[in-house]
């Protein structure tokens, strides 16, 4: 398929479009353009066929199945993207003050109250753009809770096990902690041996996702909490894996003082490609002084925004967070209504139901049963046939599906993590499960078939070393002298960042 300034024929015009006066007057000399820019030639009908046709070679879940579930790619009811797109929630001004806002801040209000309810805990702030910054935010109240009591100097330490999200240990870096690295166990529960020995009066916390990445629940996790607030330390819930126990379990419960909540993955977000998303953190009543500002509070009938918090953080983003993901979220989720858990019931049931089909075909390297994920092993195919996690996924997209994670968490090899939610049917599922049974059988009968994958795809497979050390980042046009327009330039890749 041809790039469409490949397309393009010197002359040719869809729209005509006025000459500017070059250099545009009141622009400064340095950022005016010194000539026209160059765009594409191509008459209307051949832009608007170019880019429908580039639209087919995407992915997404309105495409089909894809099983990076809620990490990625949840299914968001389009009824959400009527309600966000209101007049009075899309052109509200930012800066507009609070008493022209009471509808916005009257929802972001009710949201607050329903992921209070739902974490357990006692306060929410809204603010943080994603899970990344919400884990950043969270580690900051850490610093704010332990400098109030004067412990910020000794309590240096923060305790991370060996299947946490890649974010957790950047996290830990960016807010100036040390980390310390904990095993997992023979059932993949956090080694709590191992942990007795790393907690000490130098410990500020723990950040654990639980389920872990593993789709299991920690089956200790009442010992862990004892073991960390025994030793006057924090507990951090990373919230990448909620979509497993709303309405079942409450991480306040649990014992953890912070919360991070994927909006866009739990409550549905059209996420894929790295955004809008959403990371509030909701907090117990101890560390609810220095949340950072401003704070959504009820005021006798009305809503504001409270800015007067003098232990607060402060800002971690602008305004008070991202209001197109807020209705969404809240939208979804008044749609379960009280039957929330019904959601996390049913993903919970999908991904048995997925593990307990493909086990006896990969290894199962926890044999227990799963949460909302579960994760297998290629190690067998690999170990007889030659046969990768990286090549299973690229066959799948042969057949129709979008590959899961590979090779995370760290602690599996040839790992795949498989992840439905709550939005498939059965029929998808099996359809899934035939597929990746097919594959272990092309493994055995025909290992090439997989090394060549994917077979059906319009790029076929890349070198991704070489991609990476060598990236093709941008195109040089090389243009005839006579020609102004984009005409026949000739597009030659630009090597190297």
């Amino acid at each position: 398929m041809k790039l469409i300034y490949e397309k393009s024929q010197h002359g040719r015009r869809g729209l005509g479009v006025p000459k500017p006066e070059l250099p545009v007057p009141e622009v400064p000399e340095e950022l005016a353009r010194k000539r026209a820019p160059r765009l594409p030639e191509l008459a209307e009908p051949e832009v608007l066929r170019h880019f429908t046709k580039l639209s087919t070679r995407n992915f997404g879940i309105d495409t089909g199945f894809y099983p990076l579930g809620s990490c990625t790619m949840k299914y968001n009811p389009r009824i959400n993207e009527r309600l966000v797109g209101i007049p009075g929630f899309a052109n509200l001004h930012p800066l507009v003050e609070d008493d022209a806002a009471q509808g916005a801040l009257e929802l972001e209000w009710h949201l607050q109250e329903i992921l209070r309810e739902v974490t357990g805990l006692d306060a929410v702030s809204l603010q943080p753009a994603a899970g990344s910054q919400g884990e950043l935010t969270g580690l900051m109240l850490f610093r704010a809770y332990f400098a109030d009591k004067g412990e910020d100097e000794t309590r240096r330490k923060i305790v991370i096990p060996d299947t946490a999200h890649g974010t957790n240990p950047a996290s830990v870096t960016m807010a100036g902690y040390e980390l310390t690295p904990v095993k997992t166990d023979a059932r993949g529960n956090i080694d709590v041996e191992d942990l007795r020995g790393k907690v000490d009066d130098h410990t500020a916390g723990l950040m654990l996702t639980n389920p872990s990445t593993l789709g299991l629940f920690d089956e200790n996790i009442e010992e862990i909490r004892d073991i960390f607030h025994g030793a006057g330390a924090l507990m951090y819930y990373d919230g990448a894996n909620l979509n497993a126990v709303c309405g079942i379990s409450r991480p306040g419960d649990m014992g953890f003082d912070i919360v991070h909540i994927n909006l866009h993955k739990t409550f549905s977000q059209p996420h894929g490609g790295g955004g809008p998303g959403g990371g509030p953190i909701a907090v117990r009543d101890i560390l609810e002084p220095y949340l950072p500002v401003p704070v959504v509070v009820r005021d006798g009938a009305g809503f504001r925004l409270e800015y007067d918090r003098p232990k607060t953080i402060g800002k971690v983003r602008g305004f008070s967070g991202p209001f197109g993901v807020f209705v969404r979220s809240y939208a979804f989720i008044r749609s379960y209504g009280p039957a929330l858990k019904e959601m996390s019931e049913a993903a919970v049931l999908n991904a048995n139901y997925l593990l307990a089909r493909l086990k006896g075909a990969y290894d199962l390297p926890f044999d227990r049963l799963c949460m909302h994920e579960f994760v297998l092993s290629a190690r067998p195919l690999k170990r007889e046939y030659g046969v990768s996690a990286l090549d299973v996924a690229k066959r799948l997209m042969d057949y129709g599906f979008h590959p899961p994670t590979i090779y995370f968490p760290l602690i599996v090899p040839e790992a795949l993590m498989i992840e439905p939610t709550e939005s498939e049917a059965k029929e998808t599922l099996d359809e899934f499960v035939e597929a990746m049974l097919a594959i272990a059988r092309e493994a055995a009968e025909s290992p090439e078939l997989l090394h060549e994958a994917p077979h059906e795809r319009p790029v076929r497979r890349l070198d991704e070393v070489r991609a990476a050390k060598h990236p093709v980042v941008r195109y040089r046009f090389e243009e005839h002298p006579a020609e102004h327009g984009a005409g026949d330039r000739q597009l030659e890749a630009q090597k190297g960042a």
